[in-house]
């Protein structure tokens, strides 16, 4: 199972770690899915400012941190995690958002 872990409000930390395990390695379209709305949120806001985030990403593990409380960088943040939402609501089985206290 993906776990996503969202620590503050706005944000100040992302967590995203785990394998779906909805189909086998390369087959699997949760992962593919939660790879494709991270990397695509976190290039969109590097490109905005270099200076917004920092992030650490390896096999089964991402790491968002929120350097900056830019209006962009939330928004494109919330529009990430709306977007996970949407697949927990199809694939419960295969990912879980979680809010974690500060």
């Amino acid at each position: 199972m993906i776990k996503v872990y969202i620590k503050g409000s706005p944000f100040q930390e992302i967590k995203i770690s785990g394998h779906a395990m909805y189909n086998i390695k390369g087959k699997d379209i949760v992962c593919a899915g939660v790879s494709s709305i991270v990397t695509t949120t976190i290039n969109a806001i590097l490109k905005l400012n270099q200076e917004a985030i920092s992030y650490e990403a390896k096999e089964g593990f991402i790491r968002i941190e929120v350097l900056k409380e830019e209006k962009i960088t939330i928004i494109l943040l919330e529009n990430m995690i709306d977007l996970l939402k949407e697949l927990e609501e199809t694939y419960k089985k295969n990912i879980k958002i979680e809010e974690v206290p500060l």
